[in-house]
């Protein structure tokens, strides 16, 4: 045990396979663990360099095992897929992730605080319950369309149809349709009032944290999108720049380049979607009402429509330009400051 200098963990839900190597790379322990093990083996094990792959668990461990004085690295997983040799194993895995721990260039995640950890489950929560409200209006437009019985579509033009299948007096719906459609509008009642209390619990996150807080101030990005930045960026310093921050999540174009060739195509959609599809909503928005106002940024995106750029290539535009200014307000510890240019 006093020879193990690095170590590599494939985590799962039982089973933890363990890779061991000393300081000239030799393999010192090859061996499985299972869940209440893993903590009692590395509280005897001397102080070393642990590698996991960043999982829905890793930063559970990486807290862990901080604790008990070993330094935890958590490696995303397409780094460590090219060190994996030959077919897909936990033995081969653990193997790779010990192998990739130790390279100088490669790239890490931070380990999040519990408290961040939190706030991005209520984030989930709430995509998972409006992503079921949306299912539920699908459902029961479709049916009562069936009945001829139609609304525009949004949220919000929903209302009148939901009044219909609640007035027993109203006698444009059978009476059979109206006992098999009334479970769907009660939960989607209870659905509304559960995605509003999660909308104020992250309110509440927002306004005590000041990272949050200074994010909002950003045009296009309202406390959503905001505590979803601060919590899923634990250390703005890991990016070198802005671009790197907006590669990450992959609103960057896509580059296929050879030769001295540089060929670029779309953006890449890599890293976190759901904090993407975020600022590409709020840049939207942004640009809906860029007419009225004469922010920087607006002026900017309106440059683009008058050059006859599609909407959607702008939104996403301007959702790269916002991931680079919230970047360096995490980086600065400022607020986002209005100026106005001459027309």
């Amino acid at each position: 045990m006093e020879q193990i200098t690095t170590v590599g963990i494939d985590l799962a839900k039982n089973i933890f396979q363990v890779h061991a190597i000393d300081a000239a790379g030799r393999v010192v322990l090859q061996k499985a663990f299972r869940r209440p093990q893993l903590a009692a083996f590395f509280q005897k094990l001397p102080a070393c360099l642990i590698g996991l792959e960043a999982c829905s668990s890793a930063h559970h461990w990486g807290r862990l095992l901080t604790q008990f004085g070993r330094e935890v690295r958590l490696i995303p997983p397409a780094y460590v897929k090219p060190y994996v040799r030959r077919q897909k194993k936990d033995v081969a895995d653990a193997a790779a992730i010990c192998e990739a721990v130790t390279r100088p260039s490669m790239r890490f995640v931070p380990v999040k605080t519990e408290e961040q950890q939190a706030a991005l489950m209520l984030h989930r929560a709430r995509s998972l319950l409006m992503s079921q409200r949306t299912a539920l209006i699908c459902a029961l437009r479709g049916h009562m369309a069936e009945l001829g019985l139609t609304a525009p579509r949004e949220v919000r033009n929903f209302r009148p149809l939901l009044e219909v299948l609640i007035d027993e007096a109203d006698d444009s719906l059978p009476a059979l349709a109206r006992a098999a459609l009334r479970p769907l509008a009660n939960q989607l009642t209870t659905m509304g009032n559960r995605i509003a209390e999660l909308d104020r619990q992250l309110l509440a996150w927002h306004r005590a944290n000041p990272v949050s807080q200074r994010l909002a101030t950003i045009p296009g990005v309202g406390p959503v999108t905001a505590s979803a930045l601060a919590a899923t960026v634990a250390d703005p310093a890991m990016f070198a720049s802005g671009r790197e921050f907006s590669a990450f999540l992959g609103l960057v174009p896509k580059q296929s380049s050879s030769g001295g060739k540089v060929k670029l195509g779309g953006i890449s959609k890599m890293g976190d979607r759901y904090l993407r599809h975020l600022l590409v909503s709020g840049a939207a928005a942004l640009l809906s009402h860029a007419k009225t106002r004469r922010g920087p940024l607006d002026i900017w995106a309106k440059t683009l429509v008058e050059k006859n750029k599609p909407i959607k290539l702008v939104a996403v535009a301007l959702a790269n330009k916002m991931v680079r200014i919230a970047w360096a307000l995490m980086i600065r510890g400022e607020t986002f400051r209005l100026t106005t240019h001459a027309a």
